[in-house]
């Protein structure tokens, strides 16, 4: 990709996200799929439903998928089919969005977290081990996170959960289509796979929705009870599940958007691929350095490992934590959209007080929250605003 020429902030926004461009190109595609809808009338669970779910099971490279309402629940409903409840510990990160964390705590078990690695971000398998030897049979499950579109050390982590007889959940939220490093797609190999279709995801609805992916055929029937109140048939319920139904209307907008994700994924890769270039060439390095380490002060995502896929669901810089808000608000004013994903890890955060973590508990966790700052990855980006980005971050690092 050539470099433009960087217009001024009058002359340019990024937002972080733009739904509305990615809109602009399936609009035609997605209007008959709301109509036709709409005119069977046909809004829970149904063929359209049905549908989807073969075609994510396909596309996940599993042999069922079960829609649910959002990806919170898909948690919680792959934890319940697998009995976790009251008493139990659960090991998952501590740097991660609340839901993985929350849907164990909602069944009463005990969320058990673990430091990330510090350049991946992704779950930390001595850090698993450890929470082994403080928790032992105490220990039900494991659930790993693909964190930012990249996979988690499935081949040490499954080692883990079969060393200590437990399952593994994969929390693959932001990570449909992700391979790890032998190419296999994420949410395969768990006993169970959950996933996200919040619009902000790579395949997003207008609209929350969520799915569990397994090759249990025992399982695929439990929680498709599960999401329906535990009921089968009708009316006859032999184990309390919730309310958790993906709609048709949903499904439909999804069917169309998964035609089209690969496409989007490669789009978000090439965007990657200019940011690292134009990072590297002012003098950044990737988040296997540590900032302490000196140099130019930022740091861009770990490349994955050969042979795997990372979806980059974002992308995510590091700059040193005392500039960090400084380097943001000067992204603001050139009208560059940021996220800080996430502020405070999951044992920091005021709900898991009593859990009995302290500061310092995690360092790598606790410093990726203080130096993290999200960039502007979708396909519909623009060369103009991919440099905009570029040369603003460029800048305002140099400025400090």
């Amino acid at each position: 990709m050539t470099a433009t020429a960087a217009p001024s902030a009058t002359e340019i926004a990024v937002p972080l996200l733009d739904l509305k461009a990615q809109y602009a190109t399936i609009r035609a595609e997605i209007e008959p799929i709301l109509r036709e809808v709409c005119e069977s009338q046909y809004f829970i669970g149904g063929p359209k439903v049905e549908a989807l779910e073969r075609e994510v099971a396909a596309y996940c490279s599993t042999q069922f998928a079960v829609g649910c309402a959002n990806g919170s629940d898909a948690i919680l409903i792959a934890l319940q089919a697998l009995d976790i409840g009251a008493g139990d510990a659960v090991i998952c990160p501590s740097y991660t969005f609340f839901a993985t964390a929350g849907s164990i705590h909602r069944l009463g078990a005990k969320p058990v977290f673990v430091d990330c690695d510090p350049a991946t971000y992704n779950i930390c398998p001595e850090s698993t081990r450890a929470a082994f030897r403080c928790h032992g049979a105490k220990v039900k499950a494991i659930v790993p996170v693909h964190l930012f579109g990249q996979a988690a050390d499935l081949d040490t982590i499954l080692g883990i959960a079969k060393e200590h007889g437990v399952p593994v959940i994969e929390d693959a939220a932001q990570a449909i289509g992700t391979e790890d490093a032998h190419g296999t797609r994420v949410g395969s190999r768990g006993v169970i796979g959950t996933f996200s279709f919040f619009p902000s995801k790579n395949l997003g609805g207008f609209g929350d929705g969520g799915i569990v992916t397994t090759n249990d055929a025992k399982l695929a029937d439990r929680m498709r009870r599960l999401r329906n109140h535990g009921m089968e048939p009708k009316y006859y319920h032999d184990e309390v599940g919730l309310n958790s139904r993906l709609d048709a209307l949903q499904a439909a907008i999804l069917s169309v958007k998964l035609r089209h994700l690969d496409a989007w994924s490669a789009g978000r890769q090439k965007n990657a691929a200019y940011y690292d270039r134009r990072f590297a060439e002012a003098g950044a390095t990737t988040s296997a350095t540590p900032i302490s380490a000196g140099g130019f002060a930022l740091r861009t995502p770990h490349p994955a490992p050969k042979g795997s896929r990372h979806i980059y669901n974002q992308y995510v810089i590091r700059v040193p934590a005392a500039m960090r808000d400084r380097v943001r608000d000067a992204l603001g004013k050139r009208k560059v959209g940021t996220e800080i994903y996430y502020p405070v890890p999951l044992h920091l955060q005021k709900c898991f007080a009593s859990l009995g973590y302290r500061e310092g508990t995690f360092p790598h966790s606790e410093l990726a929250a203080k130096e993290s700052i999200a960039l502007p990855i979708y396909a519909d980006l623009t060369p103009a605003q991919l440099d905009w980005v570029a040369t603003s971050v460029i800048d305002a690092v140099r400025a400090g």
